[in-house]
């Protein structure tokens, strides 16, 4: 509660964990929020010459090119594109967790051989190992989750590392050494929770992340594919009706940007009020 308190006396943190809250409660319960099928194509969605309709009643911000409500679109795209973020990220907050805290701990050959493994997949550009990936295997969300995961992992795991080192050569872990405790023990009842802090703020940091590869993936036509929505792929669809239908493409961008913001400056606030390094800085 005292770091919830911390969070919302910011202005900016308080807005952000507001979108984020509405954002996920739209995912959650989209059936019942979202005015129409999100793949029903509406005759009169459409203008006499088969043109998208702008923003008006009935359809809230407008329809796409196949005459679909693009607010419902929306709303069911929140869904997946938040789901594909919290799994992909989750997946990757493991992996890069157990890597590190296992290379860190461990050292030797075994700590060396899993680092340069890490270095291996830190030398690849992210999104092209993901396009790559995403070309192998058949896209669906399962896959486009996996593979954001796969190459996601690596920063997490280079700073577990780091602090794992650091915390192996406090006083308390050579106590508990002596005591006869054992490795699995010293892991994860005494450094495992000195490292809670940097994977929660890593975790909040990594949904912006992900949120924005998966929208990448989806609008280069590798990610999710039609007809489930997500929020690339309302932007990959419409991108030719840029200039005659605008909202086509503003409204499923602002709300990434807006996402990836929030949860940045979430993270960015955790990290300050969760840091003893940085408390008591203006």
């Amino acid at each position: 509660m005292r770091l919830l308190r911390a969070l919302v006396r910011r202005p900016a943190v308080a807005l952000s964990l507001l979108y984020i809250v509405i954002v996920v409660l739209l995912a959650l319960f989209a059936p019942w929020m979202s005015p129409y099928d999100p793949s029903e194509q509406f005759v009169e969605g459409l203008s006499l010459e088969g043109a998208p309709l702008p923003p008006d009643t009935p359809y809230l911000l407008g329809t796409d090119l196949l005459g679909r409500d693009l607010l419902s679109r929306l709303i069911y795209g929140a869904r997946t594109s938040l789901f594909i973020g919290l799994l992909a990220n989750g997946l990757a907050v493991l992996i890069g967790t157990l890597v590190g805290l296992s290379a860190g701990f461990l050292r030797g050959w075994v700590g060396s051989t899993l680092m340069r493994f890490t270095d291996l997949m830190m030398a690849f550009p992210a999104l092209l190992l993901a396009i790559a990936l995403s070309a192998i295997f058949q896209p669906s969300v399962w896959i486009v989750a996996l593979v954001i995961a796969m190459v996601n992992w690596v920063q997490i795991a280079r700073v577990i590392y780091s602090e794992t080192i650091a915390l192996s050569a406090r006083d308390f872990v050579a106590v508990e050494r002596t005591l006869g405790a054992s490795s699995l023990r010293i892991l994860f009842s005494h450094l495992l929770p000195h490292l809670l802090p940097t994977i929660l703020v890593w975790a909040t940091l990594g949904i912006s992340t992900t949120v924005l590869l998966e929208a990448t993936l989806s609008y280069l036509g590798v990610g999710v594919q039609p007809p489930t929505p997500s929020w690339g792929n309302i932007i990959f669809e419409s991108q030719t009706y840029f200039t005659s239908a605008p909202w086509l493409v503003f409204f499923p961008g602002i709300a990434i940007v807006l996402l990836s913001l929030a949860f940045n400056l979430v993270g960015d606030a955790l990290r300050d009020e969760l840091d003893p390094t940085l408390q008591g800085r203006s």
